[in-house]
């Protein structure tokens, strides 16, 4: 899923400076699960706005309303009304959701309330880590099921840098050794002959160099 974390309430009110009607957007899907962006956290957001613009709200007026999914049409179309009830539209997803609805809604300002961290997985309660960077090309089969883009802190695909100790990675001793992790799995796998095999150049168009990515699927009937 993707992980966001909320803004600062300052940096919030700083951005709807000189609006009066602010429409606070929740999404339901990845922010609610990562406890950032859900109906609860905008109904929070909504009283610490009205506290930080002073006793009474300071003239301003803060609404909310709960999208099930701020990416997708179909979610947004019966919700125009009370999206576009209000000077600016303050997105609690992620930053697809805020663009998207900036671009839906062309004549309406939207602001984002998140900042959007990584695709993760929640690890325990409250605590979640990033496991995939969304390269376009994955090679999983060939790694245990370990990415060494976004788990390697140096995104390594020839095996350890030789820095790691005790299977811990030397930028941070927190953070596990990618290449410890792919091999301890193709060992238990008895696979390790994978680790002498050459990758072919890695094909790097697939991920985000090239400009905003986009799939299109042709064998999708749209005539229903």
């Amino acid at each position: 899923m993707i992980v966001a974390e909320q803004k600062g309430i300052d940096e919030i009110l700083d951005s709807l400076k000189g609006y009066k009607r602010v429409v606070v957007a929740s999404c339901g899907t990845c922010v609610t699960v990562c406890l950032s962006g859900g109906e609860k956290e905008a109904l929070a957001l909504k009283g610490l706005l009205m506290a930080g613009a002073g006793g009474d709200g300071g003239g301003l007026e803060v609404s909310v309303v709960n999208c099930k999914r701020q990416c997708d049409d179909e979610f947004l179309d019966d919700l125009e009304a009370e999206l576009l009830d209000g000077d600016v539209i303050l997105s609690m997803g992620c930053g697809v959701g805020v663009q998207f609805l900036a671009e839906k809604y062309a004549d309406k300002p939207v602001v984002p309330g998140l900042n959007t961290s990584f695709y993760g997985a929640a690890k325990e309660l409250g605590y979640w880590t990033e496991y995939c960077q969304g390269c376009g090309n994955c090679l999983l089969e060939k790694t245990g099921g370990v990415c060494p883009v976004a788990r390697c802190s140096k995104s390594i695909f020839n095996g350890p840098c030789g820095g790691s100790q005790g299977g811990k990675c030397e930028i941070d001793p927190d953070i596990d050794c990618a290449w410890q992790l792919i091999y301890e799995k193709l060992k238990g796998f008895g696979k390790l002959d994978r680790l002498t095999e050459v990758f072919e150049p890695r094909d790097w168009s697939t991920s985000r160099d090239g400009g905003p990515r986009s799939i299109r699927r042709h064998d999708i009937n749209i005539d229903i």
